[in-house]
């Protein structure tokens, strides 16, 4: 208990010295934007300072929080629809290496494709509904976790292959017991890039075409000339997309918990005097 309630401080330490650089950047970048759009001459119709978007956040909040629902629903089913499809196809290319040659060039040409570009196409084939946008962000999503994943499994030392194969494994033990958890660390690397993806991924299929959604209020007030509800929703999808980055960090520490072991075992120990 003693011991508990002495670590307590520095953990709080800790905590602060990460939290502190972060906050202070964003908090200079906001004190610098708000002095600059009060006192440069530039009009708050074209370059609203950080308290006005805050306002008009505040005061249509209900709007805004209308809108940001059916953005998340699309992000979060089309996630989730891109992490199982990747998955999959990372163990049949793990299982199937010529399989891998003849699918890695489609998937990077799939890549290549201008979302912008591509999103009216797929709402003009595929309708108004969840389904378009489920499908863009699982289209820009996907890739960073399947080639994260098919590194992980490479990454598996062989020797650890072939002393399961000596015990009588077979090859989906194998891949179980060795390759899986050594491309944890790969794929949360992926997961983590892709995740800042996502929202935005839902946002342009919105702009492409949709009743309702953050990209629909972006346009509307980009045409009422409302730049600070603009940016608002710019804030609000933001806030989304670091949430979603946290719960993966979460996701991750809850998954490998060795790591975090290792990690205060190796600062617990510290420079010897």
């Amino acid at each position: 208990m003693a011991s508990s309630s002495f670590n307590r401080p520095r953990q709080f330490a800790g905590f602060f010295a990460k939290a502190a650089p972060p906050v202070m950047s964003v908090g200079f970048l906001l004190v610098a934007w708000e002095l600059y759009a009060n006192h440069s001459g530039i009009k708050p119709t074209i370059l609203p300072a950080p308290s006005r978007v805050f306002e008009q956040a505040v005061l249509n909040r209900e709007a805004l929080i209308d809108n940001a629902i059916p953005t998340i629903r699309a992000t979060l089913i089309g996630f989730a629809c891109s992490l199982g499809a990747a998955f999959v196809l990372s163990m049949l290319v793990d299982f199937f290496q010529p399989l891998r040659r003849a699918l890695f060039p489609v998937f990077i040409v799939s890549q290549t494709l201008p979302l912008v570009a591509i999103a009216p196409l797929v709402v003009l084939w595929f309708g108004f509904g969840l389904t378009p946008k489920i499908m863009l962000v699982a289209l820009v999503t996907f890739f960073p976790m399947l080639v994260a994943l098919v590194q992980g499994y490479e990454a598996t030392e062989a020797e650890i292959g072939q002393m399961l194969r000596v015990m009588g494994a077979g090859r989906w033990r194998v891949f179980m017991l060795a390759r899986l958890p050594s491309a944890l660390p790969y794929f949360f690397a992926g997961l983590r890039i892709s995740i800042t993806y996502a929202v935005v991924g839902a946002i342009f299929a919105e702009y492409a075409g949709a009743a309702k959604g953050l990209g629909i209020y972006m346009l509307n007030a980009k045409n009422n000339f409302r730049p600070d509800l603009v940016l608002a929703a710019v804030g609000v999808s933001a806030g989304l997309t670091l949430v979603l980055f946290g719960l993966t960090v979460l996701l991750q520490r809850l998954a490998m918990p060795w790591e975090r072991d290792a990690g205060r075992q190796i600062a617990g120990k510290g420079p010897r005097r």
